[in-house]
């Protein structure tokens, strides 16, 4: 079994800036991608970014000039520097990891979520 847990959430004013972290840990082999989804209330659940064992990333249009994110594969996390943030950006935030557990046997390990609050 998997854990993935997420911290740095918060308050912070429009135009700031804060940084998430998620960690993965469990029955890990290795880890394919890890990534953020964000969901804020009445909307759906959205890509923010993820980033694959190899280095590539996917972001979404609406935060690509905005957030990064980046991964430190010794530890099995990922960050995601969140900045010039906007009040549309207030959502929970989630991180996935795509995990090989065993030679043939693969789990997508969801975090609790993190909020996220931008204030005007």
């Amino acid at each position: 079994q998997v854990q993935v847990v997420e911290s740095g959430g918060g308050l912070v004013q429009a135009g700031g800036s804060l940084r998430l972290s998620c960690a993965a840990s469990g029955s890990i082999v290795s880890i394919n991608a890890m990534g953020w989804y964000r969901q804020a209330p009445g909307k759906q659940r959205e890509l923010v970014a993820v980033i694959t064992s190899g280095g590539s990333i996917n972001a979404g249009d609406s935060v690509k000039e905005r957030f990064s994110i980046s991964r430190d594969n010794a530890k099995n996390t990922i960050f995601l520097q969140m900045n010039s943030l906007k009040p549309e950006d207030t959502a929970v935030y989630y991180c996935v990891a795509d995990v090989r557990t065993s030679e043939r046997s693969f789990e997508r390990a969801w975090g609790q979520g993190t909020q996220v609050t931008v204030s005007s």
